[in-house]
């Protein structure tokens, strides 16, 4: 009421006297009029004549929001400096599983930003297959799963199949390749996606590029690189090869989409600061699409609070992000070693990968997961 009588005050007092509007403002309401009429039809005409909006850019340059990201994930600032991973399955390689799309819970995070069009090969419900157990090579000439597994992966669902296609000791650059060809066809037969993934351990870069790029000219959906290798010993050594050889991969596959496999934040930070300290996430941020952590929460202690499922996935995904400083950066978190995994751990996985918005989801490996968790798991599928 009191701001009415002050608004008025201000206004200048009407001429009694009513003019007739003039023929330039008569056209000002035609004009108007035709606008408003015009954008009516634009909020109502079919969906399917709408133009397609660009896509929003990928989100850059994030780092002075690391510690608010921090706080908006609940994450506790991780030490200065320290990034150590614990290797955490008793693999010689490790990799990232497939995204986890059955989304359970609404989004709490804004819509992913900038993702390329490769990596739909990382959403949804995967399966790891390594080396020692498709290969003749690292079994003694007696493979544990064939190609055939491929068609009881389609019965049980999976949409990925993560396979390691090499081996930085490995007599050829891509691995058996007739071999390795059955299992891509035979899954791209199947409506299978195939991401091809590789461990190099940096002490011979050029030769890891070579073999990263002779298994990118395979018919595979997209290429991990398993990032975990500590055979170059001097830390900022390490460190400059990983970061230059992940900059010369993207340099060589300009348009493809290339995922990071890496160690567990929460190792690095919290469990053995001392494994890998100063750990260069963003260094790498720009090189990677999509990022995979190994999240084995069955290599954690059973008194430990991060044996939990949901615990242990959920602070991977939320240090990894801010660590990266891209709050929306596309993550597939792996989760625990298939035969050590319960029900329960599922269900505590799953409540992790929908709260944190994660693409994908995946148990390592394929010979170990349990025949009774695949009923559970299919809950990933999108």
């Amino acid at each position: 009421m009191n701001a009415a009588r002050a608004l008025r005050r201000l206004l200048p007092v009407r001429s009694t006297r009513q003019r007739l509007p003039s023929r330039r403002a008569l056209w000002a309401v035609v004009a108007g009029l035709f606008l408003v009429s015009s954008l009516a039809l634009a909020v109502n005409e079919p969906p399917g004549e709408r133009r397609a909006e660009p896509p929003p850019p990928v989100e850059e340059g994030l780092a002075a929001q690391a510690l608010d990201d921090l706080a908006a994930y609940g994450v506790i600032p991780p030490p200065p400096a320290s990034t150590a991973p614990k290797t955490e399955a008793g693999r010689s390689s490790t990799t990232t599983k497939a995204a986890p799309e059955n989304k359970l819970a609404p989004a709490r995070r804004p819509a992913l930003l900038g993702a390329p069009a490769g990596t739909a090969a990382y959403r949804g419900m995967g399966t790891w297959v390594d080396v020692y157990d498709w290969s003749a090579t690292f079994t003694r000439g007696r493979p544990q799963v064939s190609p055939d597994a491929v068609d009881r992966m389609a019965e049980q669902g999976v949409q990925t199949l993560y396979i390691q296609a090499s081996k930085h000791d490995a007599p050829t650059d891509v691995l058996e390749p007739d071999l390795l060809g059955n299992w891509i066809g035979r899954a791209r037969g199947r409506g299978i996606r195939v991401v091809a993934w590789y461990l190099p351990t940096l002490v011979n870069p050029a030769r890891d590029l070579a073999r990263m790029k002779a298994i990118a000219a395979l018919p595979v959906d997209s290429v991990a690189v398993d990032i975990e290798s500590k055979d170059v010993g001097q830390l900022e050594e390490r460190n400059r090869r990983l970061v230059e050889f992940s900059a010369d991969l993207r340099r060589a596959l300009p348009g493809r989409s290339i995922g990071g496999i890496v160690l567990p934040p929460v190792v690095l930070e919290a469990v053995n600061p001392a494994y890998w300290p100063s750990f260069p996430y963003r260094q790498l941020a720009p090189h990677y699409d999509v990022w995979m952590t190994m999240g084995y929460w069955t290599n954690r202690m059973s008194a430990s609070a991060y044996r939990d499922a949901n615990r242990y996935t959920t602070e991977n995904v939320n240090r990894l992000r801010a660590n990266l400083g891209l709050p929306n950066a596309l993550v597939h978190p792996i989760g625990g070693i298939g035969d050590r995994t319960t029900a329960v751990d599922v269900a505590g996985y799953r409540t992790a990968v929908n709260d944190t918005d994660s693409i994908g989801a995946s148990l390592y490996d394929w010979r170990t997961t349990r025949p009774e968790l695949w009923e559970s798991l299919r809950a990933f599928r999108r």
